[in-house]
This record gives structure tokens, sequence and C-alpha cells, in this order.
């Protein structure tokens, strides 16, 4: 007896010669059973993976989403629109006083529920009032006040608030780097998937190239210690991981500023070694304003603005510091100065002109 399987129906034929085969339809060993539709909040995360966005937005959205729902009283957003959603955001600005910034980022949150997962006309949308987000001037320390600064860290903290300063990286893009990302020869570093996912390069301060590679020899100890224990290797952008199975557990795709501890995956579940927690240099920074004596607000990325603003006045051109800032539009860089087109062909790090005074 042959048998061909459909998922709602079995066919059979016998064995017979040609002349007698017959077919007949036979009743399914089990009713055929459509898979239940995901809960909305499932659909949200599975709608936010395939255009490939980050899990902090996947996080940010989801929790908005949320909140508007239980604001509403559970009433599921296919029976709200533009009147309940300007409830919400009224209530975030009049009763919470949240910022502008977090009201349209709630508001983009709900825009992309309605318009990429619940698949609604958009046509109401553009008459929803935005927050007009405020224009501040960043904070700016003086080149004497970022060298006390660094004199009060020491170790990773140390590297970490130098690599801020001496390389224009965003604190994400600072602890997301691997050790493949590093060129040491050519003191360059490469930032991979950065703000807007997108890639570019940026220098390597002279000060970190001596203490970066005795950091890399204790990181690669840690390394070694997790293969041996048979932990799963590091977090690979996008499919890589199906492509290169075992790249995960190479060194050059390790964090070069890893985790103290191992650490379950959010979204596969697998136990690595992340990389560590941004907390942790914001503390340190923090931590090293008071011991300073600093009265300026100050933060990791602080060290940012230091460092376009610190290089615009030394006198390089501001769409070479936009590059390196990796910003999208000349106009976001210029906020730190209004010096433009003042030359210089090859780009020093500010963090070059520091004492050279090693952590302790």
């Amino acid at each position: 007896m042959i048998e061909l399987l459909r998922p709602d129906l079995k066919w059979s034929v016998s064995s017979a010669p040609a002349a007698a085969v017959g077919w007949r339809i036979c009743e399914p060993e089990e009713p055929y059973r459509a898979q239940a539709k995901p809960r909305l909040l499932d659909q949200v995360r599975a709608a936010i993976r395939m255009r490939h966005y980050s899990y902090r937005t996947e996080q940010a959205y989801v929790g908005w989403i949320r909140r508007y729902i239980l604001f509403h009283r559970k009433r599921h957003p296919k029976e709200m629109g533009k009147q309940e959603i300007s409830q919400f955001l009224t209530s975030l600005a009049v009763d919470r006083r949240v910022a502008a910034s977090t009201q349209n980022q709630a508001l983009a949150a709900l825009l992309f529920l309605y318009q990429d997962v619940l698949d609604c006309d958009p046509g109401w949308i553009d008459d929803i009032v935005r927050a007009k987000r405020p224009r501040r001037l960043p904070v700016v320390l003086t080149a004497a006040e970022v060298d006390a600064l660094l004199a009060e860290l020491s170790g990773v903290a140390w590297m970490i608030a130098m690599l801020l300063y001496g390389s224009g990286l965003r604190l994400m893009e600072c602890l997301r780097l691997r050790v493949k990302d590093i060129d040491m020869a050519r003191r360059e570093i490469t930032v991979r998937e950065g703000k807007g996912d997108k890639d570019r390069v940026t220098m390597l301060p002279a000060a970190i190239v001596e203490p970066l590679p005795r950091h890399l020899v204790r990181v690669r100890t840690i390394h070694e210690r997790d293969l041996r224990a048979g932990e799963a290797g590091v977090m690979l952008p996008a499919a890589l991981v199906t492509k290169y199975p075992t790249a995960g557990r190479e060194w050059g795709w390790q964090w070069v500023f890893p985790a103290s501890a191992i650490s379950t995956d959010p979204r596969s579940g697998a136990r690595r070694r992340h990389h560590l927690h941004e907390t942790v240099a914001q503390r340190a920074i923090r931590a090293a304003r008071q011991g300073a004596g600093i009265a300026k607000p100050v933060g990791p990325h602080t060290l940012r603005h230091c460092f376009a603003t610190h290089l615009l006045e030394a006198g390089y051109d501001i769409r070479t510091v936009q590059e390196l800032l990796g910003h999208r539009d000349v106009s976001t860089t210029m906020i730190y100065t209004h010096v433009l087109n003042r030359g210089g062909l090859a780009v020093q790090s500010p963090a070059d002109h520091l004492s050279r005074r090693r952590p302790r």
C-alpha cells in the first residue's frame, strides 16, 4: 500500500496490477487544526523584527502600546482611533508632564501599530498634533575639565570614557564594539550598525593604543574560559548565525567590553555573555564628575559633544566632523559651533592633546 498525504485528506492506492488500480479517500487520522492567531503584542514584535529594528526599539514600542491599551481599559486598538490617541498623548503631556521627545516616541509607536501591524487607513494620522521638540544646546566641557574627569576614572571605565571623547562614539556604539572592529595598525575604529543602521570609520586615540591590547588579553582569557565551559558564543547580527554557525565563538566577534557574568538572550533564550551594561559607564562617569568637582551636568554623551566641539575649535572642517560623528545632515553638526570651512586635511584625536596620565 502506497499512501500520499495531504494535511486535510489521505489518498491511498493499492499495489494491484495497473488495470485494477483504484483510488479512494481515507478519513484524516486527526482533524486539521488552523494555527491560532498570535496575540496583538506578539504581532507587534514580529513586525518589528521583520523590519530589523533594534531590541531597544522593540522594548519601547511594545511598552507604549501596552500603556495605550491599559489607558483605555483594555479596549482593542481596532475599536479606537484618532480621538483615543489624542486623549492618551494629552494625558502624557498634562498629567505625567513627559518631555516632547517622549511624547513623540509614544506617537511613533502607535502609528507603527496602526499602519504596519493593524494595516488601518492612515488618512487621519496627519491630523494628530505632534509635540514641538525644543532646540537645546549641548553641555560641553573644556579640555581641562575633560582631563580632570578622566583622571578620576580607571580601568574599563577609563577606556570607555576615552573612546567616547577621543573617537566621538555614542555609548552603545562603544559597548557594542567587537574585537575585529578595531584596527590597531591603522588606528581606526569601524562602527557597525550605528544610529540609523549605518557604518562609519573614526579614529583610535593614540592615548589608548598602549592600554587597549592589555585589556584585550584579559578579555581573551574570559573568552577561552567560556569556550571550555561550553557556553554559547556571542550574539551575531541578523542571520549570520545560520550562515556561519561557529562565528559566535570566534575571537574576532567577541565584545571588546564583555559583561562580568553570563546572561540569557531576551530574544533567543540562549545563555551567553553579553556586552557591558550601559549603566556601568553612566554611574562611573557620574561619580567621576563629582570627584572632579565639575558643576555641569555630565553623562557619557557629554564626551561626544566635547569631541565634536573641540575638533571644530581646533580648525577641522565641519563636514569632516560630520562624517566622524555619523550625522546624516550637516545641520545637526552645526549645533556645536558656527565655525565653518576652516580646512584640515588629517584629523588628530583631541584625546592626543591631553596629558599622558595613565589610569590607576
